[in-house]
């Protein structure tokens, strides 16, 4: 016979087991819930790296987006936008990535990954970022670089693709290297070890404002010539992007590479293809924060979500809510609805056939107190116009894009 006080020590340790199990059932599935959750509310963004403007960009938007259990943005320091097509497609996680327009083309030229132009869509335009050729007193022209070290970053940035490619069109022949852009600008002013260091990014770059530079040390210009219209578009440094090294009321001429978010073209009806609709509902909902509150890059404010990319597909969920857009703006402009009354973030879907049709598109698009329009070589319409108070310079491109900064004030 089993003494009482056994059977009652049995009986505890049986409920005891009981109760931990069930416990621990309850948190195994408590565990899957929040798992499940937080995965089908996150999209992984492929930016590029610390001191690079693509990763503040994605920081911005991951703030702006962001509605706890809902929708989370999860910027990912990257190799660079050149290896964010790679991630994209590849790498686990990854749903969208921010992508250089020249580096799109090469993936498609050289058919290194299979279908790219199926497997990847884009969401919207972005910038253009700024090429910047920063090099020692002695060094006057591009030309003079001729044989010398040029620095490109390390393989996989923006700088290390774009760099090379911008040299060989213009015909000039360096010492390509790609060493970490901070050890190069250290070594720049202590020896001749490298003549130059090429950057692609938006502008101003910290690195060129936080420490006084030597007498001589500079920003070379860079000419648009042919054979670069094909990637790029003008640019300019200000005095004001960089005033210890460009002299104020002067600017130096440069180009821009253009910017897209691009995402994975995931097959219709799958979770991550709905994830990636639903962040398109918050970048509508939310530009507008972007656009004008303080505290974010002034760059927002440029954004055109309508702008193409030429020979890209735009993600499906994307075109079919401006198409909706653009027909909810025609039939505005048909009752004659007051301009503040039109889609914010829709600007200028198509090529304008005249000066009045650009002048419309452009009102539409927010600016006011216009210009006379002329029409360039590259076919871009450029004029002067007001947006809010401020006065710009505005262009508009054949593929929709709309570009403005500020001009100065004149005293």
């Amino acid at each position: 016979m089993i003494p009482q006080v056994l059977l009652r020590s049995i009986s505890f340790a049986i409920v005891c087991s009981l109760w931990l199990g069930g416990a621990s059932a309850q948190t195994s599935q408590s565990d899957a819930t929040i798992r499940r959750m937080v995965n089908q509310s996150t999209i992984g963004l492929a930016a590029g790296q610390l001191e690079g403007a693509p990763l503040r960009f994605a920081t911005e938007l991951a703030r702006v987006v962001d509605d706890g259990n809902n929708m989370r943005i999860l910027p990912v320091v990257t190799r660079g936008p050149f290896e964010n097509v790679q991630d994209l497609i590849y790498l686990q996680g990854i749903d969208a990535a921010i992508i250089y327009g020249d580096v799109l083309d090469k993936f498609r030229k050289d058919k290194s990954i299979k279908d790219v132009d199926k497997r990847i869509n884009y969401i919207t335009h972005l910038f253009p970022s700024e090429v910047h050729v920063f090099v020692r007193p002695e060094i006057k022209s591009l030309a003079d670089l001729a044989g010398k070290r040029v620095n490109f970053n390390t393989q996989g940035t923006a700088a290390a693709y774009t760099g090379p490619l911008v040299f060989e069109r213009l015909g000039i022949k360096v010492d390509a290297r790609f060493d970490p852009h901070p050890v190069a600008m250290a070594e720049m002013t202590k020896s001749d070890k490298y003549a130059a260091v090429f950057w692609v990014t938006t502008k101003p770059i910290d690195q060129f404002l936080k420490r006084s530079w030597p007498e001589g040390f500079k920003f070379l210009p860079i000419p648009l010539t042919e054979s670069l219209e094909q990637y790029y578009l003008p640019a300019k440094l200000e005095a004001a992007d960089y005033p210890g090294l460009i002299p104020a009321g002067q600017s130096i001429q440069t180009i821009g590479v253009p910017a897209v978010l691009a995402v994975f073209a995931w097959r219709e009806g799958t979770e991550r293809y709905n994830r990636l609709v639903r962040f398109i509902d918050y970048l509508f909902e939310r530009l507008p924060k972007l656009q004008s509150s303080p505290g974010f890059h002034p760059r927002w404010a440029d954004l055109n979500l309508a702008a193409a990319v030429p020979g890209w597909q735009r993600f499906r969920p994307m075109q079919v809510r401006l198409d909706k857009l653009t027909t909810a703006v025609a039939a505005v402009a048909t009752v004659q609805t007051a301009p503040e009354a039109t889609a914010g973030p829709l600007r200028a879907p198509t090529k304008p056939e005249s000066e009045q049709q650009a002048r419309a598109q452009l009102e539409q698009a927010g600016f006011t107190d216009l210009t006379q329009l002329t029409l360039d070589k590259r076919n871009f319409w450029r004029g002067t116009a007001k947006k809010g108070t401020v006065r710009v310079a505005v262009a508009r491109a054949q593929n929709g894009v709309i570009y403005s900064r500020k001009l100065p004030n004149v005293r």
